[in-house]
C-alpha cells in the first residue's frame, strides 16, 4: 500500500470557541478521549489552558544552566590560562592564581553564555525560523489574535481520523470546526 503524498495530507482539525473557559473544558475533554497532540490559541495569556494541555516543564533551564556552567569555566580557565601560564607576573608577591580576582569577568562570561544559550536554545526548541505555519492557511485562524479561543487536534495524533475527529470536536460545542490542510 502506498502512502499518501504530505501535500495531501491535513495538518489537523481545528475548532473556534468563543470563551476561554469553553476551549479549556474542550481541551481537558479531548485529552480524556485520548488525543495527545493537541495545542491550544488565544488572544491572551489564560491561566488554565497550559494546565488543560499537560506541558511538561520546559527545557530551556536545564540549557541555560549548562550554559552558564561552560561559560564560568572556560571564563575562569581563561584567566588562570593568561595571568598564570602564559604570561606569569609576580607583582607584589601575590599568588598566580588569586582566585577572588577571577571573579568579576567568570561571573560575567556565566550570564552572557547562559543568556546566549537561552536565546539559541529557545530558537532551537520551537523549531524556528519557521516562515509559514499551516494554521495561517486557515481563515478562521485570523481572530486567534483578536477575540477567539482554537483547538487544535493535530494530524500526527495516533487517533487522528478525520471523521471521527471532526465528529468528536462537535460535540464540544464548538463555534466553528474545519480541517486544516498542511
Amino acid at each position: 500500500m502506498s502512502e499518501a503524498p504530505l501535500e495531501n495530507l491535513p495538518y489537523g482539525m481545528l475548532a473556534e470557541f468563543d470563551h476561554p473557559d469553553d476551549c479549556i473544558a474542550a481541551i481537558k475533554k479531548t485529552r480524556a478521549a485520548g488525543y495527545k497532540d493537541i495545542d491550544a490559541y488565544s488572544p491572551y495569556a489564560v491561566g488554565g489552558i497550559i494546565d488543560a494541555l499537560g506541558f511538561k516543564k520546559s527545557e530551556i533551564g536545564p540549557i541555560m544552566f549548562i550554559g552558564g556552567m561552560v561559560g564560568a569555566i572556560s571564563g575562569f580557565c581563561m584567566q588562570v590560562w593568561t595571568q598564570a601560564i602564559d604570561y606569569p607576573l609576580n607583582i607584589g608577591g601575590k599568588p598566580l592564581i588569586s582566585w577572588p580576582m577571577f571573579i568579576p569577568v567568570t561571573f560575567e562570561m556565566m550570564i552572557l553564555t547562559a543568556s546566549l544559550s537561552g536565546v539559541f536554545g529557545l530558537i532551537a526548541l520551537c523549531g524556528l525560523p519557521m516562515f509559514n505555519h499551516p494554521l495561517f492557511n486557515s481563515e478562521r485562524f485570523r481572530r486567534a489574535s483578536r477575540d477567539r479561543f482554537f483547538l487544535c487536534i493535530e494530524a500526527s495524533d495516533a487517533k487522528y481520523d478525520t471523521q471521527a475527529t471532526q465528529a468528536f470536536l462537535a460535540t464540544l460545542a464548538p463555534l466553528s470546526v474545519e480541517e486544516v490542510p498542511q
